[in-house]
C-alpha cells in the first residue's frame, strides 16, 4: 500500500488515495498502521476518494480504528495532499466528510500548498445533536463529575463531539493522562467525546490541550481549537478571532457574525511518502 504522512501541527495521519483503489478493511488498516511500534505511526488514517457531491471525499479512520466524523488537522492535509500530487488544479476545493462538505482555501508557495482555510459550519448547540445527555441548550458551565470530581463543561460539536474545561492553571502542568479517559467514556456521552482543557491568556489568545476520542491525547485538534473559541465566546472570555496554542503549534480561528460559520487556519506539512506490506487479511 502506497501512502504519505502527513502533519498539521503535529496532529499526524497516513494518507491514501483510494480515488482509484479502495482499501479491503480500513479500520484494521488503521489500527495497524497507527501503532508507533510496529506499524507507520499516526494519529490515525485519512483515504482520499471520489464523491459525487463535492470535489473530494475524506474518510477518516482514529487510531483505534474507529471512524471520526471529521478532522480539522486532517482535512488541511486533504487539501495538500490532492494538489500538490495534481489530483486537482484548484486554489478553492470542496471536501465531503460525515460532518458534512467543508470549504478549503489553499496558500501556495514555490508551487505546494504551505497554509489551508477552511470553513469549519456552524457550530452545533443542541445536547441531542452534539450529542450530550444534557437539561439545558446551549449546554454553558454544566457540572459534570468525573474522577471524584466536579468539572464544569461547555459543549459543542463541529461535527464531532467536544466537551470544554476552563482551567485557571497551566495546561501542560496537568495529568490529562489520568482524567482524559473518563471524560471520553463518560456515561454522559452516547459517542464518546473529545475533551479540551483550556486556559484563557487573553481576548485574543488561549492555551489548549486535547484528549482525542479514539487516540488519546494528540499535539493538536483542529475541530477542537474551533469548538474551544466557540465555547470561550458562549461564556464570554474571548473576542471571535483567537489564536489557539496548542503543543504542535497554533491555529488562527474565527466565528464570524455574519454567517454564524467558523473559519480555521493553519499549516500543512507532508512528512514523507512510502509503501508498507499489509498483513495479511488486510491487504
Amino acid at each position: 500500500m502506497k501512502f504519505t504522512k502527513m502533519q498539521g501541527i503535529g496532529n499526524d495521519y497516513v494518507y491514501v488515495d483510494c480515488t482509484g483503489k479502495d482499501l479491503k478493511d480500513p479500520n484494521g488498516t488503521a489500527r495497524y498502521v497507527s501503532d508507533r511500534h510496529f506499524g507507520i505511526g499516526s494519529d490515525g488514517l485519512i483515504l482520499i476518494k471520489h464523491s459525487d457531491v463535492a470535489d473530494f471525499r475524506m474518510d477518516m479512520y482514529n487510531a483505534d480504528g474507529s471512524r471520526g466524523e471529521m478532522c480539522g488537522n486532517g482535512i488541511r492535509c486533504v487539501g495538500k495532499y490532492v494538489r500538490d500530487y495534481g489530483l486537482t488544479e484548484k486554489d478553492e476545493i470542496s471536501v465531503e466528510t460525515l460532518a458534512g462538505i467543508k470549504y478549503l482555501k489553499l496558500t501556495t508557495e514555490n508551487g505546494k500548498v504551505s497554509k489551508v482555510r477552511v470553513n469549519m459550519g456552524e457550530p452545533i448547540l443542541s445536547p441531542g445533536l452534539i450529542p450530550v445527555k444534557a437539561d439545558r441548550e446551549p449546554v454553558v458551565q454544566e457540572p459534570i463529575e468525573v474522577c471524584g470530581r466536579e468539572w464544569k463543561m461547555t459543549c459543542v460539536s463541529m461535527g464531532n463531539p467536544h466537551a470544554v474545561i476552563f482551567m485557571d492553571t497551566p495546561v501542560k502542568e496537568f495529568a490529562l493522562e489520568d482524567v482524559g479517559p473518563f471524560f471520553e467514556n463518560h456515561e454522559r456521552f452516547p459517542k464518546r467525546t473529545n475533551t479540551e482543557f483550556i486556559r484563557v491568556l487573553s481576548e485574543e489568545r488561549m492555551e489548549m490541550r486535547v484528549w482525542e476520542r479514539g487516540a488519546n491525547e494528540t499535539w493538536a485538534c483542529g475541530t477542537g481549537a474551533c469548538a474551544v473559541v466557540v465555547a470561550a465566546n458562549l461564556n464570554g472570555y474571548c473576542k471571535r478571532t483567537v489564536t489557539v496554542e496548542l503543543l504542535g503549534g497554533d491555529l488562527e480561528i474565527e466565528w464570524k457574525e455574519a454567517d454564524n460559520c467558523v473559519y480555521m487556519t493553519g499549516p500543512a506539512v507532508t512528512v514523507f511518502d512510502g509503501e508498507i506490506r499489509l498483513p495479511e487479511g488486510l491487504e
